[in-house]
């Protein structure tokens, strides 16, 4: 551990040993060896001193954890997430400005409160801000990339900052240029006029179709992986009859073959070989190459 390292250990800052678990929608997985929780630019700016200061430190940047798995052995470097300010919404008239850890089921409700339209779809999206541009999150018809107007990116590695748009970024279907090095720390999304009452209604038409379509009450990490042109994972592994099939506590929703549920009592591993067999079954089967929209973290077997 290098002294500025320690310093923030000292401050309180970055803490040791930290339990990842409650970081992701899983509920499981092993503990960081530093964890930091940065609230605001002046704390940021010290962290990513801290890791410029020792470039083999391995880092990992985590958001809400809606499509994470983390190792059951944890992870062997320093976790970093975004809360306090980086949790901020506001409009700033037809622009909703977000923290890159903020929300996106509340970046949708502030926007329909505003009277401001565009951004419904992300009340059906479990994940934050930062995520949402890396990957190009979306659904019900809207891309990130559609609402966009540009992201306010660091990288943790150099203390670089850039604004970048989303051709900048080169967003695609699930995709961005962004690098693990690299996070979002805000985002300006454009939105259009429109009443409250015409958003409200179709916040609840998204969450009554998720409620009807996506596994409730069990932990999950939303849709296992992206979808091959033109056609839909979900149905090629439901057409291969693997609804239901278990590894451990893991096992392939029966609601929705594209989400993989989990028991309290499920591993990281689980996970990781459940995924990594349905991969097995489906290239074997059809030729396709399933990618993993969910990311893991730490060491597998």
């Amino acid at each position: 551990m290098t002294a500025i390292l320690e310093a923030l250990v000292v401050d309180g800052l970055v803490t040791e040993r930290s339990a990842l678990s409650d970081f992701t929608t899983y509920k499981f997985g092993g503990p960081a060896r530093w964890l930091a929780e940065v609230g605001d630019s002046s704390s940021l700016d010290r962290v990513v001193e801290a890791v410029t200061d020792q470039p083999d430190l391995e880092v990992a940047v985590v958001g809400r954890g809606s499509n994470l798995v983390v190792s059951d052995r944890g992870f062997d470097g320093l976790v970093l997430r975004l809360v306090g300010g980086f949790l901020d919404v506001a409009i700033e008239d037809d622009l909703v400005v977000a923290g890159g850890a903020a929300p996106l089921p509340r970046v949708a409700r502030e926007a329909v409160k505003a009277g401001r339209g565009g951004l419904e779809f992300y009340v059906g999206i479990p994940g934050s801000v930062g995520g949402a541009v890396r990957m190009n999150a979306g659904c019900h018809g809207t891309e990130t990339d559609e609402v966009l107007v540009a992201a306010d990116v660091v990288n943790i590695r150099s203390g670089e900052r850039s604004t970048r748009t989303p051709a900048e970024l080169e967003m695609a279907y699930r995709h961005s240029n962004l690098q693990p090095d690299e996070m979002v720390v805000s985002a300006r999304f454009q939105t259009s006029d429109q009443t409250s009452e015409v958003g409200e209604r179709r916040l609840r038409e998204i969450t009554q179709w998720r409620k009807e379509n996506q596994p409730g009450g069990t932990f999950n990490a939303g849709s296992v992986f992206k979808n091959p042109p033109d056609d839909h994972a979900g149905r090629i592994i439901d057409e291969l009859g693997l609804k239901g099939l278990q590894i451990g506590g893991a096992s392939v929703s029966e609601r929705h073959a594209n989400f993989f549920v989990a028991e309290p009592d499920t591993s990281a591993q689980n996970i990781h070989d459940l995924v990594a067999e349905v991969r097995r079954r489906v290239a074997e089967a059809t030729g396709v190459t399933l990618e993993p929209e969910i990311m893991f973290i730490g060491d597998f077997s």
